[in-house]
């Protein structure tokens, strides 16, 4: 008996030192954080122009509808009704679906190669906003071409518009300058040692963001999750200050009702929900999982998706009125400045500040709004693959010091593992991870399981038990008909047209891979997509009793410990309907 206590005492010192959240806020800026990045400033503002203007909100909208705010609820809920990572928590809740936690982790790992290579460029920009002369804003420069093209010493209907070969000063600057990008992928040329020390820097800054858990993390994101509003807002003021930014906007919003008949645009609707929500890959688990039980995490998801999905309009704003202002002063259509991703952040936008009074200012209060939209997006990531790894070994994990030699180790090893990515030829093998890796379609096929899992076979009613004994509330009945139907539903039809729409990669409308990039492109791809139902088969082939035992045994969650015994009576006894 004492034996039993002693195991009880100990298993209560391992939760009570998995510590939670100081308070409600942090969790809510931790969140915001992470869903409200680059994406939301680069992304949605050119989708929304390039796939019909207003008319683009409605397929987003109903994408929100029917799968972001669902998804965001379901795996919220999940996390912190369990209290455990993005793989432990399937453990309890649906062992025979514990692929997807890995699958999940597995991308979030891939977009951590790329993204901090992200804010590496950002940084670099940021310091050669110092300069007396931005150096990209003529074409005096030691890596110029002939070819080159100062934009804004140059009159509205001057000659360059009609010639084909000219690039812009800001153009070579990101190409010959930052990237001194190869002829291919097969040419990997040297490191760019200025991208390297940037690189390190931001290693370093997340490190130490993260290395005490939400300790650290829920404290500095009190700064990072907030200031960008405050440069947003400025640039906002700013852009719509501009001669030509009504242009901009209007163009950005101008409604085009027929590409509505476009699968595409829906398709790109739906991407856009799930990177910019953040669902599909277990880090709102992860996130929800630091809280109280008894946190009104129902409420909380409603705001936040509100808040995310208002950002991206907004920013919308704060871009096109800038590109705008641009497309004013060249004398060209908008559609000829319009660029998205790093495009838009690297070139477009520093074009752009480049023709403005005070250009120092606006691009230093840009790329550091750029920097830290995506620094919290990236550290709370690296948060969440420590947190997932830690429960799974708990006992040897979260010993004193242990955490931070082991993030110690992950970072270094994800270090050396992408200084590729920043050779002379890494952009190729960077956008071929961003292509394929992290390949929305992967996270829609993930998430396609994850509400089949969860809605059939843990049971939607018994989620529903579960927000209602954590909040004190009851859920809208809406939910459960998205858990049961028409997310999953949703969810396929998108992963079914992804599949059939697809192009393989080309990098600037003319490089094609070879074919051995593309073959390592679907192994990246598939690498994560496998691990469903390999991890099923692979539990289905190796556990006790017959086929029809070991699915059963695992298609059922574990007691749930938490809720009284009234509760858990009634939410046993639901699962076993839905079973």
């Amino acid at each position: 008996m004492s034996n039993e206590k002693c195991a009880t005492k100990h298993k209560q010192a391992e939760v009570e030192e998995r510590g939670h959240w100081a308070s409600k806020v942090e969790f809510l800026l931790a969140v915001a954080g992470n869903t409200v990045g680059l994406g939301n400033v680069w992304r949605f503002p050119y989708l929304c122009y390039k796939n019909g203007g207003g008319a683009f909100l409605v397929p987003y909208l109903v994408f929100v509808v029917t799968c972001g705010v669902p998804l965001f609820l379901l795996e919220t809920t999940i996390g912190q009704f369990t209290q455990e990572g993005a793989i432990t928590c399937w453990r309890k809740l649906c062992p025979l679906a514990e692929g997807i936690g890995y699958g999940g982790q597995l991308i979030i790992l891939y977009s951590l190669m790329t993204y901090i290579i992200i804010l590496a460029w950002a940084l670099l920009y940021l310091v050669f906003s110092f300069s007396s002369q931005l150096p990209w804003a003529s074409c005096n420069n030691y890596w110029n071409t002939d070819d080159c093209v100062d934009f804004s010493t140059r009159n509205k209907t001057s000659e360059w518009t009609n010639q084909t070969n000219t690039t812009s000063a800001a153009t070579e600057f990101w190409e010959r300058r930052v990237l001194a990008i190869s002829g291919g992928i097969e040419e990997i040329g040297s490191i760019r040692w200025e991208v390297l020390l940037c690189l390190i820097a931001m290693w370093i800054i997340c490190y130490f963001c993260i290395w005490k858990g939400v300790r650290s993390t829920g404290k500095v994101v009190y700064f990072t999750a907030t200031f960008p509003y405050v440069m947003l807002v400025i640039l906002l003021i700013r852009g719509l200050s501009l001669p030509g930014a009504l242009q901009g906007v209007l163009f950005y919003l101008l409604p085009e009702p027929s590409r509505l008949t476009d699968p595409q645009v829906w398709m790109e609707a739906g991407t856009q929900i799930f990177f910019s929500y953040g669902v599909g890959v277990g880090t709102l688990t992860v996130l929800g999982s630091y809280n109280s039980y008894h946190n009104n995490c129902y409420t909380d998801c409603l705001w936040l998706c509100l808040l995310n999905s208002g950002t991206s309009v907004v920013a919308g704003f704060a871009v096109f009125s800038v590109l705008g202002f641009m497309a004013h002063e060249q004398g060209v259509p908008i559609a000829d400045v319009a660029e998205s991703g790093p495009g838009l952040a690297f070139i477009a936008y520093p074009q752009a500040v480049a023709m403005m009074p005070l250009p120092q200012l606006w691009s230093v209060c840009f790329f550091v709004m750029i920097i830290l939209l995506g620094l919290d997006t990236q550290f709370v990531a690296m948060e969440v693959v420590m947190t997932s790894i830690i429960d799974m070994f708990p006992t040897v994990m979260r010993r004193a010091g242990r955490r931070e030699r082991f993030l110690l180790l992950f970072c270094l090893m994800c270090f050396f593992s992408q200084l590729v990515m920043i050779t002379e030829g890494g952009m190729y093998l960077f956008q071929l991870f961003e292509y394929y890796a992290s390949n929305g379609a992967c996270i829609v096929f993930l998430s396609v399981f994850e509400t089949l899992a969860l809605g059939w076979i843990f049971g939607a009613e018994r989620l529903y038990g579960i927000i209602k004994d954590m909040t004190g509330m009851n859920a809208n009945p809406f939910f459960k008909i998205c858990w049961l139907f028409l997310t999953p539903l949703v969810l396929l039809g998108s992963f079914i047209c992804s599949l059939v729409e697809f192009q393989p990669l080309t990098f600037n409308r003319w490089y094609v891979y070879p074919t051995w990039a593309y073959v390592l492109g679907w192994v990246l791809a598939l690498s994560s997509i496998l691990l469903v139902p390999g991890w099923a088969l692979y539990k289905l082939g190796t556990g006790a009793g017959n086929l029809s035992q070991r699915f059963h045994h695992l298609c059922r969650p574990e007691p749930v410990y938490s809720l009284t015994q009234t509760r858990e009576a009634e939410l046993q006894h639901v699962g076993e309907e839905d079973l």
